[in-house]
C-alpha cells in the first residue's frame, strides 16, 4: 500500500510540474492582417461588377479568417486601408501594427452540372472548382516568406428513380465549400511559418525608466514576461537575389513586464522594466524585442 501511495505521489508531482511548465510555454500570439484578396476570374462579372463588393472575395476572406482564428494561435486585424498603409509605410512596415500580411486571390473558377438519364433513373451532379493563390508578407522585413496555391472541389448529386427522388437547384454553398477546401490545404503551411519564426515587439517610448512596449494580454504577454531587447543588425544587400536582408542584431539587455494596458488588440501596450547596456532611447525604431 505504501508503494502505491508512493507511485501516485510521484505521479502527481509531476503532472502538476507538466501542467506548469504548459503553462509556462505557452505560445506569444502573433498579429495578422489579412489584406488585399481579390477575384481573379472572369465568374459573375457583368456591366455592373463591382471590386470592391466582389461576394467571392469576402467569402474567401472569412473562410481563411475563421481558419486562421481557430487555431487560437493569432490576433487578426481588420484593416481596410491596408494597401494604403503598405505604400505609406515603405521600409517601416511594422507601423502597420501586425507581424505578418496575408495576400491572396481566387484565380480560377468554374460551374457545372452533369446529368445521367438511364431506363429508369436520372441523376444530376454539381460541381464546383476553386484555386487560391496566398502569399505571406514578413512585416519586419517586408519579404514575401511564403507563396503558393491550392485547388478545392465541391459537389451535390440528387438521383430520381420512375420519378420518385430528391431533385437538386442551384446550390450556392458550393462555391463556399470549393473555396474552403482549396485554403484548408494552405492554412497549415501559413502557420507554421508565422509560428517558425521567433515573436517581436517593439519599444514604443521610455519614460524615467518605465519602458512601453507593444503588445498585450490577448498576444499571450503577461507581467514577468522577459524578452531580449536587441540593436537590429546592419542591412546588406544580396546580390543573387537583389532582396536587402537584415544580419542578426546585437542583444543589449533583458526586458522584463510588469504590467498591461488596453483593451483592444489594436491599443494593447506593456510596461516594462529594462537592463542591460544602454540604448539610444531617441532612436527606438533601431531596437526590437525577442522572445527568448
Amino acid at each position: 500500500m505504501k508503494n502505491i501511495r508512493l507511485i501516485l505521489a510521484v505521479m502527481l508531482v509531476a503532472a502538476i510540474g507538466t501542467a506548469t511548465f504548459a503553462q509556462e510555454g505557452k505560445t506569444l500570439k502573433r498579429k495578422v492582417a489579412i489584406g488585399r484578396f481579390t477575384n481573379e476570374t472572369q465568374y459573375g462579372k457583368g456591366i455592373f461588377y463591382d471590386r470592391e463588393n466582389d461576394p467571392m472575395r469576402k467569402q474567401a476572406m472569412d473562410i481563411l479568417s475563421s481558419k486562421l482564428a481557430a487555431s487560437g494561435k493569432f490576433i487578426l486585424l481588420e484593416r481596410d486601408d491596408l494597401d494604403i498603409l503598405v505604400k505609406e509605410a515603405g521600409s517601416e512596415m511594422q507601423k502597420i501594427g501586425a507581424d505578418y500580411i496575408i495576400l491572396g486571390s481566387i484565380t480560377q473558377f468554374g460551374r457545372k452540372t452533369e446529368g445521367d438519364e438511364k431506363i429508369f433513373s436520372t441523376t444530376k451532379t454539381q460541381t464546383v472548382e476553386a484555386a487560391v493563390n496566398v502569399r505571406l508578407v514578413d512585416v519586419a522585413s517586408g519579404l514575401i516568406i511564403y507563396s503558393d496555391e491550392a485547388k478545392g472541389q465541391a459537389e451535390t448529386s440528387s438521383k430520381t428513380t420512375l420519378g420518385i427522388g430528391g431533385t437538386a437547384g442551384f446550390d450556392a454553398t458550393l462555391s463556399d465549400k470549393a473555396i474552403s477546401a482549396a485554403l484548408t490545404q494552405l492554412v497549415e503551411n501559413i502557420i507554421n511559418k508565422c509560428m517558425d519564426k521567433p515573436w517581436r515587439g517593439y519599444v514604443l517610448t521610455v519614460d524615467d525608466d518605465n519602458y512601453v512596449i507593444s503588445g498585450g494580454a490577448t498576444q499571450g504577454i503577461t507581467p514577468g514576461s522577459t524578452f531580449g531587447l536587441y540593436k537590429k543588425g546592419k542591412i546588406v544587400n544580396n546580390p543573387q537575389t537583389g532582396a536587402n536582408v537584415e544580419l542578426p542584431g546585437k542583444k543589449m539587455g533583458q526586458i522584463t513586464v510588469v504590467s498591461n494596458y488596453g483593451d483592444t488588440p489594436e491599443t494593447e501596450i506593456s510596461f516594462a522594466t529594462y537592463e542591460g547596456e544602454k540604448i539610444d532611447t531617441e532612436h527606438l525604431e533601431n531596437y526590437y524585442l525577442m522572445e527568448e
